[in-house]
């Protein structure tokens, strides 16, 4: 899945661009978007495991294992990982901000696929979408030795035995 591209299609969902023509979005489609800012971030950080992890470029990397670090990032287990202030703290401050709105946005998403009574604005759908495309483009220029730390933190549980 491609960051970039999910947030392309949150902006298109946003405008209104896939019910009536209307210009309005539905509140379907504003949900939508919602959920599919989440996943910019989420597919963002699984990127960012697997190339980091296993290696940014096919020729230099064995592609099932990128795929298998790819796949094992948990939506939970990295939320919890990420709502840890103690260890959160010992990131950059981008990383931080970045772990931050990762569960504010999968709170968000859950409201936003399972709760009916839910409904979004169009402004705040969009401030979403333009905060999401910040935390990556901030988080995706901290060094690669940061984030690399960043992805056995989210991906790898410490054992204390």
């Amino acid at each position: 899945m491609n960051p970039v591209e999910l947030l392309r299609i949150a902006r298109h969902l946003a405008a209104g661009g896939v019910g009536s023509g209307r210009g309005r979005p539905r509140q379907s489609e504003l949900q939508r978007a919602v959920s599919t800012t989440y996943y910019a971030l989420f597919h963002t950080l699984a990127r960012c495991c697997a190339d980091l992890l296993v290696g940014a470029t096919r020729t230099n990397r064995d592609q099932a294992a990128w795929e298998q670090t790819y796949r094992a990032l948990e939506h939970g287990y990295a939320r919890n990982q990420c709502d840890n202030r103690m260890s959160m703290a010992r990131f950059p401050t981008e990383i931080q901000e970045f772990g931050k709105w990762f569960v504010e946005m999968q709170r968000l998403r859950h409201q936003a696929d399972y709760d009916p009574a839910i409904a979004f604005s169009r402004d705040r759908v969009e401030q979403l979408i333009d905060d999401t495309e910040v935390v990556i483009a901030q988080f995706n220029r901290v060094p690669a030795r940061e984030r690399r730390g960043f992805a056995t933190h989210v991906l790898l549980r410490l054992r204390r035995d």
